[in-house]
């Protein structure tokens, strides 16, 4: 009798093992700034450390990245630093991906799996989104023509079914029973012709044309900020100019982003009106609360929601918070003069909150309300509003908002 028995683990968990090892190496730097200290140091360091002196080297990356106005947000085109910032704190999308900047490693795969003839994710999806556009254009024409049928039957004096013939087949298609036709769709037929196409010029035996990376990595204002102002990571320029703007230039033009102007162009000047309220210092306050505390903070759109707190990154677990930025002024006569009109301003109905927290709640995620004083403009003086100094005057405070579920939550 053998001694040796097989593995208890599936390849599915093995293969899952491998993919959370694999992430642990990419991802093992929080932030894009390294410590490192060294593996033997010399007699100098030791003596240095011992009088508290630290011997650490930081390995600063100094991206660079080009403010787009238009989007109200930064674009990081090099794509050695957009990885890196994706890898080290998960900053920012890529634009043409859901979240990581794939769009290359993705047109490679499609290259590589069209020549074996199978088809990647999204031609499935494409594929099945054709279908059931079709099946729902068939079902209609079988209905208009059923109803047809039996407005002309009832004008005899007769009584049909609108859902079987009179032979028992179904004159209305089922999805259960509907099978798509070739090519179905416009889109469907487009995706063949594509991949016919492509299969053609494979057949040829044509030199491949390497694919061009037209991905960049978009960070929004507050991400960008965070990495400029604490970091110290980033620098940003204007299209136009390729010189790194300064700390009161960016100060500057992420303010004038959010003042209505004719033209795209940043503006570098100092806004004309400075205000507490403005939407790019309300929304920073609560990233760098949350930032500070090392959570990893995404936009939460998809959740109806500011923001999704992460415990180490997407590519680890899901969100396990979800975060809704609401002003609150503490002098109400600045919220009756402001030229912004801030979301969550004015008290929200039951049926919102209720609706929130329902689609966050099926997600398994915390809704959390984040409630940001807004200094009055009569009790600190305007001049601190020339710096980020301005900050400590904000106050961030947090209500938890459960669902209540009486099968659950009895005792």
């Amino acid at each position: 009798m053998s001694l040796i028995q097989p593995s208890g683990r599936s390849k599915f968990s093995q293969k899952s093992s491998a993919r959370r090892t694999q992430n642990n190496r990419i991802h093992a730097h929080p932030l894009p700034i390294v410590l490192n200290e060294p593996s033997h140091p010399s007699f100098l360091q030791r003596t240095l450390n011992l009088f508290g002196l630290p011997i650490t080297d930081i390995l600063n990356p100094h991206c660079h990245g080009v403010l787009d106005v238009a989007t109200r947000s930064v674009w990081v085109l090099d794509t050695k630093d957009a990885m890196l910032l994706w890898q080290r704190g998960f900053f920012g999308k890529g634009d043409l991906s859901r979240s990581e900047p794939s769009w290359l490693a993705r047109q490679l795969n499609a290259r590589k799996l069209a020549k074996k003839g199978i088809m990647t994710s999204e031609e499935v999806t494409a594929k099945r989104r054709a279908e059931r556009k079709q099946f729902k254009l068939d079902r209609a024409k079988a209905m208009a023509i059923a109803a047809a049928e039996a407005e002309a039957a009832f004008q005899q004096g007769k009584i049909v079914s609108t859902i079987y013939a009179e032979d028992g087949t179904r004159m209305i298609p089922s999805a259960a029973t509907w099978k798509p036709k070739e090519g179905a769709g416009e889109d469907g037929a487009q995706l063949d012709e594509d991949r016919t196409a492509a299969d053609e010029d494979d057949e040829d035996g044509g030199d491949e044309e390497p694919i061009e990376n037209v991905e960049h990595l978009q960070l929004t204002l507050s991400e960008a900020f965070f990495l400029l102002w604490n970091l110290d990571c980033l620098s940003i320029s204007i299209l136009d100019n390729g010189d790194a703007l300064t700390l009161s230039q960016i100060w500057n033009a992420f303010q004038n982003v959010y003042v209505p102007c004719l033209t795209l162009a940043p503006s570098l000047d100092p806004p004309s009106n400075r205000r507490f309220d403005n939407p790019f210092l309300v929304n920073y306050v609560v990233y760098h609360h949350y930032r500070s505390l090392g959570w990893v903070v995404k936009s939460g759109t998809k959740f109806c929601v500011d923001y999704l707190l992460y415990k180490r990154g997407p590519v680890f677990s899901h969100a396990e918070f979800a975060v809704v930025v609401c002003p609150v002024y503490e002098d109400p006569a600045d919220q009756d003069d402001s030229p912004f009109k801030l979301n969550n301003a004015t008290p929200f109905s039951w049926s919102w909150l209720s609706t929130i927290n329902r689609v966050n709640s099926q997600v398994q995620k915390t809704l959390v309300l984040s409630y940001v004083t807004i200094p009055a403009r009569s009790t600190v003086p305007k001049d601190i509003l020339l710096s980020p100094a301005c900050f400590a005057h904000y106050t961030v405070r947090e209500v938890v908002v459960r669902r209540f579920v009486p099968a659950r939550m009895r005792d």
